[in-house]
């Protein structure tokens, strides 16, 4: 009961960090559920069904509140679909020993680019409203879906940031078509895992735990997205997804490296993650200050051309 309130917990908490920030999910799921031993096809067939859930909710709140362009949705999501029934045929023919640390360090791999990616370039804004291309979209999707099925979760750590740097859509409709064609995404996977591994090697309850969690958390990040500075979560959530995977990697078999070591890694990730937090708190206090400044700069001279005006055209005294 202890662990179904832990999971619940689990979903509601990575479900309002991927529908404020368009990723993390998968991600923050699968990662916790290998941390507590779960066979890595089975974790991530786990998420993927809760995510049909859980997306199908995220993507109503987010159409409800302006949040969703459905041209980009089905450009991006139908190939998504197809990748993500293919990656997740190819992870249920991997054994356990060889589909743990590849996962640990595809996980580890979307951790650091999160973490990189919010903290030093932020959100770009530029070259708003210039429409997103299918050939563009469409591999995009492609790779997206394959490293979301293989990985237990990569569709928003790969598909939003690549949106948000052509600078051609706004954050939270990035965010909203994401979450929504993620949808199409989870339930290919989730096929897909059924079909290679059969419905016995899943856990129904773990998959209704974080369904509950998931879904209680989508319209609240829905509404959450317009205020919460996304930069700031960024770097927050990479870090966490580092230092756990960096774990499973450094106890595989593949490296396991003795005590003294791991600790020394342990170390040198939280104080990189510490700085890599100030960074992002201090950049996004100093934007909010220039854009008071520039409102500030721009109404001023506004008001003083009124006051002006209404001098001007006042009657002369006799």
């Amino acid at each position: 009961m202890r662990k179904l309130l832990l999971l619940a917990l689990v979903g509601l908490g990575a479900q309002l960090v991927d529908g404020s920030l368009g990723m993390a999910y998968g991600v923050t799921s699968t990662t916790l559920l290998l941390a507590i031993g779960t066979n890595p096809a089975a974790a991530s067939a786990t998420v993927h069904l809760a995510e049909i859930g859980t997306t199908l909710a995220s993507g109503a709140a987010h159409w409800r509140f302006g949040n969703v362009d459905w041209k980009v949705v089905a450009k991006i999501g139908i190939p998504g679909a197809v990748g993500a029934f293919a990656g997740a045929t190819f992870l249920s023919s991997l054994s356990t020993e060889v589909a743990a640390p590849i996962m640990a360090l595809l996980l580890l791999t979307l951790g650091v680019y999160i973490l990189v990616r919010f903290t030093v370039a932020g959100i770009p804004r530029d070259r708003l409203g210039q429409p997103l291309r299918k050939r563009f979209l469409a591999p995009l999707g492609l790779v997206a879906g394959f490293v979301d099925s293989t990985g237990g979760g990569g569709w928003g750590p790969v598909g939003t940031p690549a949106i948000l740097a052509s600078g051609r859509m706004a954050p939270r409709k990035v965010i909203g078509s994401i979450d929504t064609s993620e949808f199409l995404v989870a339930v290919a996977a989730s096929l897909g895992f059924l079909v290679g591994l059969g419905s016995e090697n899943v856990n129904f309850g773990w998959v209704v735990a974080l369904l509950i969690g998931g879904v209680i958390a989508a319209p609240i990040a829905a509404w959450l997205v317009r205020h919460i500075p996304p930069r700031i979560l960024g770097s927050a959530v990479g870090g966490v997804i580092i230092v756990t995977n960096t774990r499973t990697l450094l106890r595989s078999d593949w490296i396991d490296a003795p005590d003294n070591v791991r600790y020394s890694v342990y170390a040198i990730i939280y104080l990189v993650w510490a700085l890599a937090l100030a960074y992002s708190i201090r950049q996004y206090r100093a934007h909010r200050h220039e854009e008071t400044v520039e409102a500030i700069d721009t109404v001023a001279p506004a008001a003083a051309g009124d006051a002006s005006s209404e001098k001007s055209s006042a009657p002369t005294p006799v």
